[in-house]
């Protein structure tokens, strides 16, 4: 059955409670998708309860994520030895968790779009693409990694939501880049597919995003496995299936407006689900599982509000 709004934000604060509880997060190591997520949570919780204490949180999560990974230009990947280097699509999602938080401190749409002016021309590969990774210093590539299929797309809707005319220069660069390559992009990897779904309904008009919607979704609908109602990580794998990159898929569907029912399906799935690995206590599944349930900031259907935090 599906969740009513009162009562998916009661499952995420109780997921919320439990993670603090086990110091998985907020209070765990920290690392930089996850924190972007949950930074738009708790600016959701904030929206729907209208309670300050999540607005603490979020300011007090930023500051945390400044401490433990910000750098002079940019935000290292995670706190563990392994996750070194920066990833744009990393970056791009923290730019949109504080361009939202900039929606109600106009502080935050600052710090924002500075990241984009800091982090931008490192990545950007002007007429050609976006790199993937990048050194932790941001003085080049990272070895063994090259360009990112999604990077521009992600950066062009990003920076989009943001701040159009700030960011007039490096959104023609990702444009650019969008229209020399959109036609022969074809994803067929479920986190990749969810995410390009929602960067799509922050351009839904778009040649680019039209096209993407319906690419999508025909390749989701390859990897759809019911029962018990999954996708699997690659249509060439139907038994792999990643609690975390479902939720991803959850949220573009959602963003989408596109089957429902299968967001219903996923949510119930995985919320008995256990894959004997390290997933089963990461962060970053817990966290996306509360997005999923709850989206809240993550979906902007004609976003009319001011920098106060109030809908006119």
């Amino acid at each position: 059955m599906k969740l009513t709004m009162q009562n998916a934000t009661s499952v995420v604060l109780d997921k919320l409670e439990w993670m603090e509880e086990q110091r998985i997060w907020p209070n765990g190591l920290r690392y930089l998708w996850t924190d972007a997520f949950g930074l738009v949570l708790y600016l959701s919780l904030y929206r729907q309860t209208r309670d300050r204490k999540y607005l603490e949180r979020a300011e007090s999560l930023v500051r945390e994520v400044d401490r433990v990974l910000g750098r002079p230009r940019g935000y290292r990947i995670g706190e563990e030895p392994d996750r070194d280097g920066q990833y744009f699509h990393y970056l791009a999602m923290w730019i949109y968790a504080l361009g939202r938080f900039g929606k109600i401190d106009p502080a935050y749409h600052c710090k924002a779009v500075d990241l984009v002016l800091a982090v931008h021309p490192r990545f950007v590969v002007p007429r050609t693409g976006v790199v993937w990774k990048m050194k932790e210093d941001l003085s080049g590539p990272y070895p063994g990694y090259g360009l990112g299929a999604l990077d521009a797309f992600h950066g062009y809707v990003v920076y989009s939501s943001l701040a159009p005319k700030e960011l007039g220069w490096e959104i023609a660069q990702m444009q650019n880049i969008i229209e020399r390559t959109h036609r022969s992009l074809h994803i067929d990897q479920d986190l990749g597919l969810g995410m390009m779904l929602w960067m799509t309904h922050l351009a839904p008009d778009e040649p680019w995003a039209v096209l993407h919607r319906r690419r999508s979704l025909d390749m989701l609908q390859k990897m759809w496995i019911d029962p018990p109602g999954f996708y699997s990580r690659h249509p060439s794998t139907p038994d792999t299936r990643f609690a975390f990159t479902n939720y991803g898929v959850s949220l573009g569907l959602q963003a989408a407006g596109a089957l429902p029912e299968n967001v219903t399906k996923i949510n119930a799935y995985f919320e008995n689900y256990r894959s004997g690995d390290e997933y089963d206590t990461n962060a970053i599944t817990h966290v996306m599982a509360c997005v999923s349930h709850f989206p809240g900031e993550f979906i902007q259907c004609g976003d009319s509000r001011d920098n106060s935090g109030e809908i006119p």
